[in-house]
């Protein structure tokens, strides 16, 4: 069958449908009526002779060929958003263009102010929308089809295209008065017995948990919050631990009422890193966002590298380009 026999705009309906696996999510994404999804999905069943989508229980399921078209479907459309890119131009100092960022509460606190001064030199006009991350958006692509860029930890397995950012170092925050610091210095035994405030984004355990867990250490997490900020603030007038990201801890340092204790393990390196989705990869638009936001993040690496020249112990080892 030629190309001229069928609607190609049916493909983008196509993937909608078999991404979101549900007619009403796939409408409100391409600003589509419930009917007419409804519409294109009889439409796409009779050109397959296939359900494509097929009810199991109150949710929908891809059929065996719906499961082999969608990588299909999704390569074609890039391809083709790849083309229609190539003719588009995009000039940073005469656009109002707007676009949608999704980070954690440690990266708008460390790399939002930065970001701003360099779009307010170079464009004006530009409007970024910051999103926190809310949970399940760390485990489903259709979060990241929603936003330009996404700003998580390096680690997480997100689809698309990602690459690194900044980086940091954990350490460990806890009140002035507490104890258990003995020389500005907590053992590893008093991780191991000390209540915890931790964060918890998505399923997985931050790096430095994760360090803790293979020298056998489960740690005690008598709290949790969804961000990093709120922790400096737990741990002020208790006996709570928190293990968070050098950067921030500094800034909370001088009003919250803490103190800042190097980790009892060598330094574990927190990677931020921007994904992606690759539908967008070629748009000047989103590269000229991609190229910002990566010269913030170098001159962020570049600040703490210095602070580092006369400590090797904690330096950091090379981030990845993009993957």
């Amino acid at each position: 069958m030629g190309l001229g026999a069928i609607d190609l705009n049916l493909l983008v309906a196509l993937e909608a449908l078999l991404e979101e696996k549900n007619v009403t999510h796939a409408g409100v994404r391409l600003s589509t009526s419930q009917s007419a999804m409804s519409g294109s999905l009889a439409r796409l069943r009779r050109h397959f002779n296939d359900e494509l989508l097929v009810r199991v229980g109150r949710e929908y399921e891809l059929t065996p060929l719906a499961e082999r078209l969608l990588p299909v479907v999704q390569a074609s459309l890039h391809k083709a958003e790849e083309a229609l890119s190539l003719t588009r131009h995009f000039d940073p100092g005469r656009s109002r263009q707007r676009f949608s960022v999704v980070m954690s509460d440690y990266v708008m606190t460390v790399l939002v102010e930065p970001l701003l001064r360099v779009i307010a030199e170079e464009a004006p006009g530009v409007r970024i929308d910051f999103h926190p991350i809310v949970d399940g958006q760390l485990e489903n692509e259709t979060h990241l089809r929603c936003h330009d860029l996404m700003i998580v930890p390096l680690g997480y397995q997100l689809p698309g295209v990602s690459e690194a950012v900044m980086h940091d170092r954990f350490v460990c925050l806890v009140d002035p008065d507490n104890p258990r610091v003995v020389d500005g210095r907590l053992g590893l035994r008093d991780l191991a017995e000390m209540p915890h405030a931790a964060c918890a984004i998505g399923k997985s355990h931050t790096p430095a948990e994760r360090q803790l867990e293979t020298l056998g250490i489960t740690p005690r997490v008598q709290v949790s919050t969804p961000g990093f900020s709120v922790l400096p603030f737990l741990v002020s007038g208790t006996d709570l631990v928190a293990m968070v990201p050098e950067r921030l801890a500094r800034r909370y340092e001088g009003f919250a009422r803490c103190a800042v204790v190097p980790t009892p393990f060598p330094d574990v390196p927190l990677v931020e890193a921007m994904y992606w989705h690759h539908n967008r990869h070629a748009d000047p638009a989103h590269r000229w966002l991609r190229e910002t936001v990566r010269k913030v993040g170098e001159s962020l690496n570049q600040e703490i590298a210095v602070a580092d020249d006369s400590h090797e112990e904690h330096a950091f080892p090379e981030l990845s380009a993009a993957s």
